[in-house]
């Protein structure tokens, strides 16, 4: 399968199984299918729109919106004609499409509503190759005369009529579409400047996909909620890569406000998901059950005591006493069966999460309660898939082992190299980067720090150029691993984001973001009055709600020869949540630590400078596209350190 492209695998499933379900849409409450063959004609109706409106081999088109059966159809249409798809991020402001427009010529764009029409519109002026845009939903966009602009439904009519006179035209032109042609480009967060545009050909992207649905014995029976954006390589290959290789059904939530409801009606039986988004579906839990009646909490607690005790063993299919395993069964008809039901999780045979550390405590829940959750390791540019856990050895340690096709080494400084055929051809316009990545024996060099453990499971640490050194004082020379530190702290439910600082300086000190949702609930529940955001993440009790939660990790790294010195001295609570849209994040929500350092640095230099508190006024962007001011005076705390524990000889 690997010899193919994404047009023929999806000719082959529309003459293999014409009438069964491709993808599902939730349109004003209702789900409504499209087969394999109508999803073919429509497919060939947009190429031939495309090529009638000039579209060329080997020319770039813009596709932006949520998960919606007609741009996936876009994206297989473009790839018909053999030009190249490039989905960016929905949810990014206007400003950060010009470089991708810009740096990849983009003449042709679809998009999904209004709001993506008046994003393009803005910036047309500095894109100028950009002629035409179309759009797959039309509300607010009935008085609109901008030159160029139209509907999807216009692009389909004009392809059935081009089609119509040239006979024989999708078919050759699929025809000449090779694995070795460029399928697709993601540009890649941008943690640092401007992003990269990542080549990817069919070949690189079915290659990683077939061996993935080896992995886990996934069938065309699969289901698949695509929720997170297309843009993500992650959930390209999820629902698009896999999905035309296996030929499941792919089902697209009515709107992201939805997703949750969507998730339970639909019952996935292959799900994907960051760590944020199961943290979220249990803070949800947790908070239903600190509102819940005392017996309820009782019985809750119990069972999920033995839960954790014994379900990851069931799961991993390790002997269980008979007691255990009847105490088991009655905890999943009363508890377990209808928490996952409730999660949307129910029917699940295989979970994945990645992107960043998973907690082990989040990861054991889901486990014990019979969810498959599973880590995964891999890249924008190595199409996802390098290492998977096998069933029965999913933990939360480690991030599996090397699958089919993949050769790893790791370099004398930690560095982790992988070699497959899903590597990226290159990034696009950029050859000096490339070349830093792909050396001249087809190595990719990933940036990550990790080892291969005694059970051939890979371990990541951090991002190599990210681990440093503390300067000076006790621990001066230990290592610094802010990634981990920052992932250990997110672990808990009231801390939504952690930014750690310590290399070449005396002491680690963090910024913390509470998670609005978890904490507020807390302070409710206690009667503690607050008035936003700012106000909660001030209150002296919150202080000590998080530095409890500090002070448990740093109990935890002390028992960590090698990273014993990273524990953190001090720590203050930002008066804002770090956004995306003020450039703190990048879309995938990765933390951007030098530009915070940066933005924040009269706040870094109170935290080494000894200060209890110091004001701070920073620019925001709101959601209605105004801009503002945030100031507020920040206490600044300590917190308790442990000395390392150090192993018996």
């Amino acid at each position: 399968m690997a010899n193919t492209t994404f047009p023929h695998l999806l000719l082959e499933h529309a003459a293999k199984r014409p009438t069964a379900p491709a993808l599902r849409e939730k349109a004003f409450g209702i789900w409504q299918t499209l087969s394999w063959q109508q999803l073919a004609a429509l497919v060939r109706a947009l190429a031939g729109g495309l090529a009638a409106a000039g579209l060329q081999r080997g020319q770039h088109v813009v596709v932006i919106g949520d998960n919606r059966p007609r741009l996936y159809a876009t994206l297989l249409a473009a790839q018909s004609l053999g030009a190249i798809p490039v989905p960016l991020y929905q949810d990014a402001v206007a400003a950060e499409f010009v470089f991708p427009l810009f740096n990849a010529e983009i003449g042709f764009a679809v998009v999904e509503d209004q709001e993506q029409v008046d994003k393009l519109l803005e910036i047309r002026p500095q894109c100028p190759a950009l002629q035409r845009i179309w759009y797959d939903d039309p509300r607010g966009l009935r008085h609109y005369s901008e030159p160029g602009l139209a509907s999807l439904d216009a692009l389909v009519h004009e392809g059935e009529s081009f089609n119509s006179a040239h006979a024989g035209f999708f078919d050759a032109e699929v025809a000449k579409v090779q694995p070795s042609d460029v399928a697709a480009m993601f540009f890649t967060s941008g943690t640092t400047g401007n992003p990269k545009g990542v080549v990817h050909t069919h070949l690189s992207l079915i290659d990683r996909a077939v061996a993935g649905a080896r992995f886990d014995k996934l069938t065309e029976a699969e289901e698949v909620l695509a929720y997170l954006p297309l843009a993500w390589i992650g959930q390209n290959v999820f629902s698009y890569a896999q999905w035309l290789a296996c030929g499941y059904v792919v089902n697209c939530p009515e709107s992201a406000n939805t997703v949750s409801i969507d998730l339970r009606e639909v019952g996935p039986t292959y799900y994907f998901a960051p760590p944020r988004v199961f943290e979220g579906l249990l803070t949800t839990v947790m908070i239903r059950m600190e509102d819940a009646s005392a017996p309820k909490r009782w019985l809750f607690q119990r069972c999920m005591a033995l839960a954790r005790r014994v379900g990851p063993a069931l799961m991993d299919g390790k002997p269980v006493g008979a007691l255990d395993r009847l105490r088991y069964m009655l905890g999943t008809l009363f508890i377990y069966g209808p928490l996952r039901n409730t999660l949307g999780l129910s029917r699940v045979r295989v979970a994945y999460t990645a992107g960043e550390a998973i907690g082990p405590d989040l990861f054991t829940f889901y486990r014990s309660i019979g969810v498959n959750l599973k880590q995964l390791y891999g890249s924008t540019e190595t199409a996802v898939f390098v290492c998977l856990q096998p069933d029965d050895q999913a933990r939360a340690d480690t991030v599996g082992v090397p699958i089919e096709g993949v050769e790893i080494k790791v370099k004398d400084s930690g560095e982790i190299l992988v070699r497959s055929s899903g590597l990226l051809r290159g990034y696009y316009k950029n050859e000096a980067a490339t070349a830093e990545v792909l050396d001249a024996e087809g190595w990719y060099h990933t940036g990550d720090a990790g080892f291969m453990d005694a059970q051939g499971h890979l371990k990541i640490i951090d991002r190599a150029k990210d681990v440093g050194r503390i300067g000076s004082g006790p621990n001066a020379g230990a290592m610094f691993a802010p990634k981990y530190v920052e992932n250990k702290l997110k672990f808990f439910p009231y801390i939504k984001e952690a930014v750690a600082f310590g290399d070449g300086r005396d002491k680690v000190c963090t910024f913390i973001n509470i998670d609005m949702e978890a904490v507020g609930n807390w302070a409710e529940r206690r009667n503690l009055p607050y008035a936003g955001y700012t106000d909660l993440a001030q209150k002296p009790e919150v202080y000590e709600l998080v530095r409890d939660c500090i002070e448990k990790v740093n109990a935890d790294l002390a028992a960590d020869e090698k990273l014993a010195g990273s524990q953190v001295s001090r720590f203050l609570i930002l008066h804002k949540e770090l956004d995306a849209d003020d450039g703190e994040l990048t879309r995938t929500r990765k933390v951007r630590r030098g530009l915070i350092g940066e933005r924040y640095n009269v706040l870094v230099d109170a935290l080494y400078g000894g200060k209890s508190e110091q004001y701070i006024e920073t620019a925001v962007k709101f959601e209605d596209g105004r801009s503002g001011m945030v100031a507020a005076t920040l206490k600044i705390a300590d917190v308790k350190t442990f000395p390392a524990m150090r192993r018996a000889a």
